[in-house]
Parts: structure tokens; sequence; C-alpha cells
């Protein structure tokens, strides 16, 4: 079962998963949300305080939807890095990125569980919808918090589990069983949005991954459930370095 890989074999796997969907990710995106993923990322830009001539990494990065976000809100005089494993999504991207002439944002092929970039760089470590889908959560976690400042903040947002027993039964009916149908129907591709809602099965619920950012060391977490808790907003903060 695709929901038991571990390690190597599950980041070889996901990554088959995310060159075969590029061209129909950013569709299935809108149906898989009902729409509701632009204002969940504009809601956490906002929260996240993102200012003009900022810094932010966007790690797994996939068609760039966040990347560009980010890039927006951080003006000309910032700097978006766009990072992914997946060539086929940052294609897709960089398409979007040339059409609207960002040319704060650049775009990496790397790996989140060793970011490439050396400590205290960035501003914001963001990720979207794919923290579930890494080999070790807590590791890439901890690559973000490495990367960015003193002060900076690590931020995901992902698909949750509602903490409302029937409405998470509801919920889990909808992502498990009617979702690759969905899929099958909209983009003919069943698999690999079958593997998406399986992702979820082992992954910690918002609760849970609200203390893995604190067991890395993040300061002050803050955590928002969307539509229930279907998706979850985390935001943790680097801690400053005191003064003697």
């Amino acid at each position: 079962m695709q929901e038991n890989l571990q390690g190597d074999k599950k980041a070889e796997y996901v990554h088959s998963v995310f060159e075969s969907i590029a061209k129909e990710y950013d569709r299935m995106n809108s149906v898989i949300s009902f729409g509701r993923h632009v204002a969940w990322r504009e809601y956490t830009n906002k929260r996240m305080g993102v200012s003009t001539g900022e810094k932010a990494i966007d790690l797994c990065c996939g068609t760039c939807d966040w990347t560009i976000s980010l890039a927006e809100a951080i003006g000309p005089t910032g700097e978006v890095v766009g990072l992914d494993f997946s060539q086929n999504m940052l294609d897709v991207g960089a398409q979007k990125i040339k059409t609207k002439q960002l040319d704060q944002i650049t775009l990496v092929n790397g790996d989140a569980m060793s970011i490439p970039y050396p400590d205290n760089t960035f501003d914001y470590a963001t990720i979207g919808f794919a923290l579930r889908n890494v080999p070790d959560y807590k590791q890439v976690i901890r690559e973000m918090m490495r990367v960015v400042k003193p002060g900076g903040q690590v931020v995901s947002l992902e698909v949750s589990k509602p903490p409302f027993a029937p409405y998470r039964k509801l919920f889990y009916f909808y992502f498990y069983n009617i979702l690759p149908f969905v899929a099958r129907m909209t983009v003919n591709k069943y698999e690999e949005y079958n593997w998406l809602p399986n992702s979820l099965t082992n992954f910690p619920d918002s609760r849970k991954l609200a203390d893995a950012f604190r067991e890395v060391g993040l300061v002050n977490v803050e955590t928002k459930l969307f539509v229930g808790g279907v998706s979850a907003l985390h935001i943790g903060h680097k801690e400053r370095v005191s003064e003697s």
C-alpha cells in the first residue's frame, strides 16, 4: 500500500506522482479545496505580516501559486525562492511567473529535507499542502527553522483532520472515497489522486503538528483551522537571540 511507504521509497513515489499530475495540478487544487485555497493563502500572508523587501522560501512550491503570492506581497525589492523536486511542476510555475514578470522569484530544483541555503537566510519559510508528502516532516520543519532568521517564521498550510468526530467522518468519506473518482472524471488521474488522501492517514492532526513545531524548537506556535479543520495553518517563530 502506498500509504505505508517510508523514506526513499516514499520520496520516489511522491516524485513520480507530482511529475505525472503537473499539468492538471492547478485545476484539481480548486476542485479539492472547493476553490478556497486562494483565500487560505491570502489570509496566511496577512497573518504572517509579509512586508516589502523581505526574503522568503516556499518549499515544495509545486506550480508556484504561493510563491507568486509571496512575491507580490514582498515586491520587487524582496526575494522569493520556490523550491521543489519535481521539474515538471517547476516548469508549469515558471510559465506563470514569466507571465506576471516577477523577477524577484528564483526557482530551485531541490530537496526540502536538505535545503541548499545557509542558516538564517530568510524571513519566512513556507510549505503548502506538502508537509504530509515528505519522508520526514519533522526534518523538514527543522530545516525550515534553520534557514529562517531569528524572529523569522516557519509556516505550514496543510490538509488536516477535523476535530469534530462526525464531521471528520464525513470529510474522510469525501477525501478517501469520492475525491479519487472526481480526479478520474476531471483529469483522468485516479491512482495519483488516490495517493493524496492516503498521505493523510499517518500524518498528525493539527494539535500534534503544533506539538511537533514546538518539539523542534519553534516558539509562539499559532494554529488556525479552516472550514472546521479540513485545512490547518501552523505558524512557528524562530526564537530571537537575546542580547547580553
